[in-house]
């Protein structure tokens, strides 16, 4: 009966939906719950009024810097200084850093630096997949080990795994399986880690099936590390994040500092987690409280510790480290530190990784996102790009509320990672689209069209999962951007196979009368680095423009000088998850 009426004063897609699950009342009800909340906010939406515009006003402050500005740091990074109050500042020489362009070039990368691992592989993600190509890396990484026991001087070579439990225990054959092979031959060197939600416990964790379970909260977080260098990246480690699932990716070469950091965090999370036995058993870390079956309070105070220890004694090194740069005699050109050979050259790029793990209270990520929204300026130019478009309300009044202009990349129904499929999870792409509805029908009604501009990613047989905010992002070389009303036909604009490859990529603006044409037809979308004078921090002459006609789908930019905010979670996904409220932003 309940969920009966929930459909009745739902939208029309949950009413379908419902109609389908006789005998599904758990489902039924999950859904009209959904409906219920998009109602709310189709309601909230009529009831917006110009106080929207005091949203600003009434978000949390700038941390305050502890120190005064340094006369010697580089001018660009003075406002971003607060930040790092709440996480280490890593300073890296901006040839260090590569812009990866595809998920080819991000696998190979990956086998090409197993390969030569000499003391340890870190690599955290939400789950490996059971294909071919991901059995490929698991041979890379047997055949590492093998050699690493068989050299003259054998190495103290160590794996670490960081996998989700509900996402990586799916199926029969699983991420559990894929890798029980290497903590068989090798367990004194390789360590898999599972991480379990503490929300997820109980007659709740009896109850709720095989991938529903996986909404409840996630592990995260993706790195992959190998000796000195890192690969920063939202991509998991399955076969289309290796093939046709655009990403991003950023290849931070030879620094140590950055390795260790993410190496400890990756070791914090793993010690809270759940350790894969050879016999596909699962243990605690001797003396932690168990994440479903202890006290939840206790457990999620011992993880925060753990957690936060890493980020303060790290942060605690970094700041160490800035003096003596800056205000040490240490300080050389990139010239005179190719000739002293001992020294490294003044850093010009700052990365600051932020850190989101609500059910620890570690909420670094959503007070720096909030606050950078906050302060975006008249004149400052936003991008944003999701393939999950699901804003919390915190962000949606920032977007509305502020002078910033924003550019906003979204995935289109056809390149989400649920489009086709069966069941419930097919209705996803149409659920974010209605959000999508919901948002620009708000933009409209406050006449900032011209403001907040999004557009809709489409390549032919593709998927969409990159994720980011800043100044701007990678340019787009062999994108383009078409609105459907300049084509024909939406056959035209979508383009016929055969057709050349800079063809096979199409942003929507027109999403059923989203946006009117503005006359452009092709055009290119985005800036060809990271920087202009956006009043983000970032000075338009620190930056490097790309080569054109350069790399993959998203061009290969050369690494920008300025700041890249590096956003990690996990537990449940926090507000800067994807700048989603995360419930449905499962994995396929």
């Amino acid at each position: 009966m309940a969920a009966a009426a929930a459909a009745a004063a739902g939208p029309v897609l949950w009413r379908r939906l419902l109609g389908l699950l006789p005998g599904r009342p758990g489902l039924a009800a999950l859904l009209g719950r959904l409906s219920d909340r998009l109602g709310r906010n189709r309601d909230r939406r009529r009831r917006r009024s110009p106080w929207l515009l005091l949203a600003p006003l009434l978000s949390p402050a700038v941390p305050q810097v502890t120190s005064p500005p340094c006369c010697l740091c580089p001018e660009g990074v003075h406002r971003f200084q607060w930040i790092r109050n709440l996480v280490p500042e890593f300073g890296v020489c901006s040839s260090h850093v590569r812009v990866l362009s595809s998920p080819a070039e991000f696998f190979e990368l990956m086998k090409g630096q197993i390969k030569v691992a000499k003391r340890r592989v870190v690599m955290a993600s939400l789950y490996l997949g059971t294909g071919p190509l991901e059995q490929e890396l698991v041979d890379c990484l047997e055949s590492t080990l093998e050699k690493s026991l068989q050299a003259k001087f054998p190495s103290d070579l160590k794996v670490s795994i960081l996998l989700d439990f509900t996402r990586g225990s799916r199926g029969r054959k699983n991420s559990r399986t894929m890798l029980l092979p290497l903590l068989q031959r090798f367990p004194e060197q390789v360590r898999v880690s599972l991480f379990h939600t503490p929300n997820l416990r109980g007659l709740l964790r009896l109850l709720i099936p095989e991938r529903f379970n996986e909404t409840i909260g996630l592990q995260h977080i993706k790195v992959y590390l190998f000796d000195n260098n890192v690969i920063l990246s939202g991509a998991n480690l399955s076969d289309s994040y290796f093939t046709n699932r655009q990403d991003r990716y950023v290849f931070l070469q030879d620094c140590p500092e950055i390795a260790d950091f993410f190496t400890e965090l990756v070791d914090a999370v793993g010690d809270v987690s759940l350790q894969l036995q050879g016999d596909d058993t699962v243990q605690v870390v001797e003396g932690m409280v168990h994440p479903y079956k202890g006290d939840r309070a206790a457990y999620c105070r011992a993880a925060n510790k753990r957690v936060m220890d890493v980020i303060n004694s790290a942060k605690a090194r970094q700041q160490v480290l800035h003096a003596q740069t800056f205000h040490g005699d240490s300080l050389l050109t990139q010239e005179d530190a190719a000739a002293a050979g001992d020294r490294r050259p003044a850093p010009d790029t700052w990365i600051y990784p932020l850190i989101q793990m609500k059910p620890f209270e570690i909420q670094i990520d959503e007070i720096v996102t909030e606050t950078l929204l906050t302060e975006a300026e008249r004149g400052a130019k936003v991008y944003l790009t999701t393939g999950y478009f699901n804003l919390t309300q915190a962000y949606m009044d920032l977007v509305l509320g502020t002078r910033a202009e924003y550019q906003i990349l979204l995935a289109s129904p056809e390149v989400n990672g649920f489009f086709g499929a069966k069941g419930v999870a097919g209705a996803i792409p149409a659920a974010y689209v209605h959000i999508e509805r919901q948002f620009y029908g708000e933009v409209c009604s406050l006449g900032q069209q011209e403001r907040v501009r999004l557009q809709e990613y489409w390549r032919r047989g593709w998927t969409f999962h990159a994720k980011g905010a800043g100044a701007a992002l990678p340019v787009l070389r062999r994108g383009i951007v078409r609105h459907l009303r300049a084509a024909e036909s939406a056959g035209e604009a979508v383009g016929k196979d055969g057709d050349p490859a800079d063809q096979e990529l199409l942003l929507r603006t027109d999403r059923n009368g989203l946006d009117e044409d503005d006359g452009h037809g092709w055009r290119q979308l985005l800036q060809p680095c990271f920087g202009d004078d956006s009043g983000l921090g970032v000075p338009a002459s620190s930056c490097r423009t790309a080569q054109r006609g350069q790399g993959g789908p998203w061009g290969r930019a050369r690494a920008p000088c300025g700041v890249l905010a590096v956003s990690h979670t996990g537990g449940r996904r926090g507000a800067g998850a994807g700048l989603a409220q995360g419930r449905l932003e499962a994995e396929p």
